[in-house]
């Protein structure tokens, strides 16, 4: 893993100055021509640290989120060529860039069914059916978020995060936006489609040509195991990882002279042995003291991922310790998040809402946040509760999420089984 490079101030200066005047309104072609006169002769990478810093320094990652367009107008001739070199099935940036390889060809479909519809040679049930085939590239950025991000986070680079998980949801606006309108036969659905499909563009080109090799830069080979490993918790889009990169291997010969759990090792230390639900002897099974009986780890394991509400638990750090890894969960988890501070697990536009919440639990002003959504068709109900101690003191936040669409439902009453 390289050492941070070291920033050139004037150049810092400089990049501030064309982000405020992209805010002040300068057209994006008179931004565009100062921005590459500043990078001549300098790498992503180093551009990346400039941003990185700005960030740091206060300045609001909306306003950096600006530079984006810019970003990928200026160095698509310089970098055009450059990018990764994982070769290696089943790398987690192989497997990206075979997502993106994927998402390009879906792209192309998707373009060839609108030019089709909007001269009256196609309809908007095959451009509906191309966009539903290109949706896929969602699960791609969940995993980013909830994988890569925190990885990178652990190294100081929260710029991603903060920055292109902003970019990420407003693809996730435009597609939801284009699904609405093509659902209605409006032709102004050609228009967000446009605009869906250039930012997708946008974004395969920054991460292959930008995020994609600062993250090789950045991590360690014990890092890019665990990432692998945490994978199949979120899922994939069209494709299944090689099976020629092996993370167990990787992390085998990756604990050096920091042991696993131990100060200075990324490895997670070892858990104890649990016995597999069914087994014969459960006595041994290691038991828990809690305030009003004692249950074996398993079993309370399995109570938890059983219950039909997604549970996470927050420290008073505000660092993820806990979530309940079920098979129905409303949001994507997976370990990578644990350790993770709550607010980048959040897109930038919530981490405002997330910190008054954590405040006013600090200050015992309120004790509980609950929120509601549609989301697929599903009502879903979303609840923050302030954890306190026997002497009073804030210790961490409970979250929960529960599908309650079923419930909502139910009428009259039911007082025998029927399971008929």
């Amino acid at each position: 893993m390289s050492e941070h490079l070291t920033i050139d101030r004037e150049k810092q200066a400089r990049l501030q100055h064309i982000i405020q005047s992209l805010h002040a309104g300068k057209p994006v072609a008179e931004v565009k021509k100062e921005f590459a006169r500043l990078i001549d002769g300098v790498s992503a990478a180093e551009v990346a640290e400039m941003e990185q810093a700005l960030i740091e320094g206060g300045m609001p990652v909306e306003e950096v989120q600006r530079l984006c367009e810019v970003h990928v107008e200026v160095f698509r001739s310089s970098l055009g060529k450059s990018g990764t070199s994982v070769t290696t099935p089943g790398h987690p940036l192989h497997t990206m860039q075979e997502e993106n390889r994927q998402a390009r060809r879906h792209i192309r479909a998707l373009k060839k069914a609108v030019i089709a519809w909007r001269l009256g040679l196609g309809e908007a049930d095959a451009v509906a059916q191309a966009l539903e085939a290109l949706s896929p590239i969602i699960i791609h950025y969940t995993r980013k978020e909830n994988q890569l991000f925190p990885y990178l986070e652990r190294v100081q680079f929260t710029g991603p995060s903060r920055v292109m998980w902003g970019k990420h949801d407003e693809i996730r606006t435009m597609l939801k936006e284009a699904r609405q309108r093509l659902s209605r036969h409006d032709k102004s659905a050609i228009g967000v489609l446009h605009q869906l499909v250039h930012a997708m563009s946008r974004m395969i080109f920054m991460e292959e040509h930008i995020l994609f090799p600062e993250a090789q830069r950045r991590l360690s080979d014990r890092d890019w195991a665990e990432i692998r490993l945490g994978e199949d918790a979120i899922g994939f889009a069209w494709i299944r990882p090689g099976a020629l990169y092996d993370p167990h291997l990787v992390l085998a010969g990756a604990i050096g002279p920091g042991k696993a759990g131990e100060p200075g090792s990324s490895a997670p230390a070892p858990s104890a042995p649990v016995p597999a639900p069914g087994d014969a002897d459960t006595a041994v099974q290691p038991l828990l003291e809690l305030a009003t009986g004692q249950v074996p780890r398993e079993l309370l394991n399995l109570a938890l991922t059983t219950m039909p509400v997604d549970i996470s638990i927050v420290d008073d750090q505000d660092r993820v310790v806990y979530y309940s890894d079920s098979p129905h969960r409303l949001f994507p988890r997976s370990p990578a998040v644990i350790g993770r501070a709550v607010q980048n697990c959040h897109p930038q536009k919530s981490v405002a809402t997330v910190n008054r919440i954590l405040e006013a639990f600090r200050k015992k002003e309120k004790s509980k946040a609950r929120f509601w959504l549609e989301m697929g068709g599903r009502f879903i109900l979303i609840e923050y509760h302030a954890l306190y101690d026997a002497q009073g003191r804030y210790v961490g936040t409970l979250e929960f999420s529960q599908d309650l669409t079923e419930l909502r439902a139910l009428e009259g009453q039911r007082r025998l089984l029927d399971w008929d």
